[in-house]
């Protein structure tokens, strides 16, 4: 096929200096800077705007649609690009810039809305709103749009050199890693919008303000790293190859239906699975039921259960705005280590026995975890109960003992998910070494044990929340339940791998997107 002669041919090159490797590695911190905010700030900026909390997860539904969708049938149209730009460059540059646009319509949303009819005084604004919406699905779709070809860039660069594979995929982790921690720290600055004072407007108050200077600098960011790397890297443009005449109607058909062919190949490989990979669907699924909900409300959960505040304006806004700041301190924290896991994944596998193993333990770490915010929230919540009966009016932060909990449970929440991001991977690239089956159809199959769990939460967490009278505790329990699940299959069902660790190796380098 013409997409095999594609890779072949690119993959005869000679792997390209590792200077080069590491500017195209570190367009990954322009993007994870971007999802770094969304997942820090976006979920409380949309309720501010108007939007329930019951309904504010429908919104994250375009992460994993996009996920499921886009890259497959952006991946493959780039295999076959004839561009002379090259394979990869066009769709990074046009990513990049509908980033921006996406960025421009989230950040102006509250004054596009004002603009268009909208009135500050009332609770929601549904013209502000709809910006928000299409902007939010531009940014998903564009980041999925450029992690792709980004990362298919580096396969490229590296030739046919595993070493330099390994080597590429940790330089894209670790700006992964920075771009987290720089996204977060820009996150819990609360003064950040006094850089850009024309921010702050009649319709965008202090909060909406921040975010939109944060959005300035991730934008800066990106664009830079981006033209850096695309001006500096050159790529070799794919050069039309002959069809065999065998193959004619075959490539005619993939031609034509790129995003079918795909899919129907995806749909063969369900239905083919091993029991190995079975298990590991089923493993993966429970995981990311038990991690979603609180990457959606985590700082969320701060503002409301832990520093008591509510959506909107007044002194509990003030503190809601102030727990949510916290959270995304927490989150950077989150992030570092996270990166640090990371880097020690092969050796703590080793000492506990195995990555089968490890990824049942830390499974059971994160229920603990899920299981230590109901024990969070009613400390906080003891708290304000006691303030209130000493007659104290005035709102106040937790006690530093709730606040210190809170941010230790970010922090060690750092080791699961270093864990979630690489382990799962590792074996699926193990078990279709085994069975023979070809590593990117079997992760794009493992993707859907990632992407389905994500719209379920999406869909479900909200009005799930509402009817156990709202917040955001019953999807951390039913989270808690999850992890425990997946932790026992891990452990008493999961085939120990027997494949070469140089496979493990290469796929726990890379720390995939799951958005």
């Amino acid at each position: 096929m013409e997409v095999e002669t594609a890779n072949k041919d690119m993959g005869a090159a000679q792997p390209s200096p590792l200077i080069k490797i590491g500017l195209v590695a570190s367009i990954a911190a322009g993007v994870q800077f971007g999802w770094a905010l969304q997942l820090s700030l976006l979920t409380p900026y949309v309720q501010l705007l108007g939007i329930p909390h019951t309904w504010a997860a429908f919104i994250w539904l375009c992460g994993p649609i996009s996920g499921m969708l886009v890259q497959p049938i952006v991946g493959y149209y780039s295999d076959q690009s004839t561009c002379r730009f090259g394979r990869r460059r066009p769709f990074i540059a046009a990513g990049a810039g509908f980033v921006a646009i996406a960025v421009f319509l989230i950040g102006y949303a509250a004054d596009l809305g004002h603009l268009f009819g909208d009135r500050v005084d009332k609770p929601t604004r549904p013209r502000a709103i709809a910006f928000f919406v299409v902007g939010f699905w531009v940014l998903d779709v564009s980041n999925n749009m450029l992690q792709g070809p980004c990362r298919a860039l580096l396969a490229d660069l590296s030739g046919n050199d595993q070493k330099r594979m390994r080597t590429s995929n940790a330089f894209f982790s670790f700006f992964m890693a920075i771009g987290n921690v720089l996204g977060y720290a820009a996150g819990s600055y609360t003064h950040l919008y006094k850089i850009f004072p024309f921010t702050k407007t009649k319709a965008c108050d202090v909060y909406c303000a921040n975010l939109k200077s944060c959005f300035f600098l991730s934008i800066a960011l990106l664009l830079s790293v981006t033209i850096l790397a695309l001006t500096t890297v050159k790529e070799r443009a794919l050069s039309s190859q002959p069809k065999p005449e065998n193959a004619a109607g075959e490539e005619e058909t993939v031609t034509k239906s790129a995003g079918l062919l795909f899919f129907g190949e995806m749909w063969s490989a369900l239905k083919g699975l091993q029991r190995p990979m079975r298990i590991l669907l089923i493993v993966t699924c429970l995981n990311w039921i038990a991690w979603f909900p609180f990457l959606l409300f985590d700082t969320d959960w701060m503002g409301k259960e832990v520093y008591g505040g509510t959506v909107g304006g007044g002194p509990k806004g003030k503190m809601y705005d102030r727990g949510v700041r916290a959270g995304a301190l927490g989150l950077m924290l989150n992030s570092v280590v996270l990166g640090l896991t990371s880097l020690g994944v092969n050796i703590i596998s080793r000492g506990v026995g195995g990555v089968r193993r490890l990824w049942g333990i830390v499974n059971f770490l994160l229920a603990l975890c899920m299981s230590m915010t109901v024990l969070i929230t009613k400390l906080a919540e003891s708290a304000r109960h006691k303030a209130a009966a000493n007659g104290v009016a005035t709102l106040s932060s937790p006690p530093s003992g709730v606040k210190a909990g809170a941010l230790a449970l970010f922090t060690v929440l750092g080791i699961p998910l270093a864990v979630t991001y690489s382990i799962p991977f590792a074996l699926a690239s193990i078990f279709s070494h085994s069975s023979g089956a070809g590593q990117g159809l079997s992760l794009g199959v493992l993707n859907l044990a990632i992407v389905v769990p994500q719209m379920l939460v999406s869909v479900l967490s909200g009005p799930f929340d509402a009817l156990f009278g709202g917040g955001n505790l019953p999807a951390f329990v039913v989270g808690a339940i999850a992890a425990a699940a997946s932790g026992i299959l891990s452990l008493t069902l999961l085939p120990s791998p027997t494949a070469d660790l140089s496979v493990s190796k290469d796929a726990i380098s890379a720390v995939p997107s799951f958005h």
